[in-house]
């Protein structure tokens, strides 16, 4: 039995370094947090936000900079909501945090059609409400707890229905450029992050709104992810990587890529090959 706890403990404490180490590697490569920061995370109670409060919280008493944690719930007035199990989380914790109560709930029910999935409108109603946030408080970054499978899915579910290349990356400017958003979590895997969150008794507080509805395209994407990597293990890393290694000239983006001045460049490298042939036959 002892060698069980054991084994058990040891498997948690590398379960819990991976975490942490996958985190402060985001957050070193993207700049995402520096001297000085006050940074707002959004804390859903689901097992993403949890999980990415607890790594921050351990970052930050052994981090080389001093910033600021404070963790922001939206309480969307879904029916059901138990409003009283953040705050005797986050007390218990000593987190600083604030509940910020919007009814978003409300006018999704009422402007999405019945039949119709409500993602896309409550996505942009909760991240309107805590970008408006975040500037009243003094936030210099905003942190989201997307992690390695949210950013797939969000590129397949573009790929597949946008008809665009593009995805969530790990740090972003906002449209009206007033908020930094980051996503601490960007190398994390969604199963370790699951099992950390049940070895830690998250108070999980589930999405009545969404989170059960059928017809989620969402969900289609990440069964698809999940067989594959069930077929090919370490297929998503591989995945994951292709997002970091981008080719913008072995696409077809003309933004992006001067494909109208290759003429052009062809000419220069041909006039200069030129004139270094021409150099190296004067010295010969």
């Amino acid at each position: 039995m002892q060698a069980s706890t054991d084994t058990q403990k040891l498997e948690f404490n590398k379960l819990q370094k991976r975490l942490r180490r996958q985190v402060g590697n985001a957050i070193i490569d993207y700049g995402m947090i520096h001297e000085g920061d006050k940074v707002m995370v959004c804390l859903s109670g689901g097992k993403d936000s949890y999980t990415m409060l607890e790594i921050l919280l351990n970052l930050q008493r052994n981090a080389p900079v001093n910033f600021e944690l404070v963790a922001v719930n939206l309480d969307q007035k879904q029916p059901g909501f138990p409003e009283h199990v953040l705050p005797e989380y986050l007390d218990a914790k000593g987190v600083a945090y604030h509940i910020l109560e919007r009814d978003t709930y409300s006018v999704v029910k009422e402007k999405t059609p019945e039949g119709k999935t409500t993602c896309a409108l409550c996505s942009r109603l909760r991240r309107g409400s805590l970008y408006g946030y975040a500037e009243e408080i003094g936030a210099t970054k905003v942190a989201l707890g997307h992690h390695r499978e949210d950013i797939l899915e969000t590129l397949f579910l573009n790929m597949f229905f946008g008809g665009s290349l593009k995805s969530m990356p790990p740090k972003l400017l906002s449209d009206d450029g007033k908020n930094i958003v980051i996503r601490p979590l960007a190398y994390c895997r969604e199963a370790d992050i699951a099992e950390f969150s049940q070895r830690m008794a998250f108070p999980i507080i589930p999405c009545n709104l969404c989170g059960s509805q059928p017809n989620m395209q969402r969900q289609n994407v990440k069964a698809m992810l999940a067989e594959w990597e069930a077929k090919f293990p370490g297929r998503l890393e591989t995945m994951f990587k292709a997002v970091t290694n981008v080719a913008p000239s072995q696409l077809a983006d003309r933004e992006l890529f001067d494909f109208e001045g290759l003429e052009a460049k062809q000419r220069q490298m041909r006039e200069t090959r030129i004139d270094t042939l021409d150099l190296l036959a004067r010295e010969a």
